[in-house]
């Protein structure tokens, strides 16, 4: 059964921002001659990682709204040189915008059912609105 995660996105104010973020990275990465994969590294390691691992998406909360996704390809759990335990949560470095979702700040990550996550955006709808516009849509409860 496929899991996803749903995390803050701290320090960014749009998909935007948080776009520009991550080309930023993979042009790094490119120019080192590293593999172009997008990871964040977090203490908590999932306990269902094979239900994480069967098709499942970390899921972005920016400004309040899960506004985004990225595919989970892979989790690596490691050592950092302080002797602590982390985990390293691999995904594709692209963004597949998600109808808006309300969510309360929290912190760490949480898991998110399948059922209860936002629909993709397709080509169409409401993809193509300027970013402040669907911040209010979303500020009026109207996304």
């Amino acid at each position: 059964m496929t899991l996803n995660l749903v995390k803050l996105c701290v320090g960014i104010s749009a998909i935007e921002e948080f776009q520009a973020f991550i080309d930023c990275r993979i042009a790094e990465q490119r120019s080192a001659g590293l593999d172009e994969v997008r990871i964040h590294i977090t203490r908590m390691v999932p306990k269902r990682m094979d239900e994480l691992l069967d098709g499942g998406s970390l899921y972005w909360v920016i400004k309040g709204n899960i506004q985004c996704r990225q595919i989970l390809t892979d989790i690596e759990i490691f050592t950092d040189d302080e002797g602590i335990r982390r985990c390293k949560l691999v995904m594709e470095p692209r963004l597949i915008l998600t109808d808006w979702q309300p969510r309360r700040a929290f912190q760490g990550w949480r898991y998110l059912r399948v059922e209860d996550a936002p629909p993709d955006i397709r080509n169409g709808s409401n993809a193509n609105l300027p970013p402040q516009l669907r911040q209010e849509l979303a500020n009026l409860g109207l996304l």
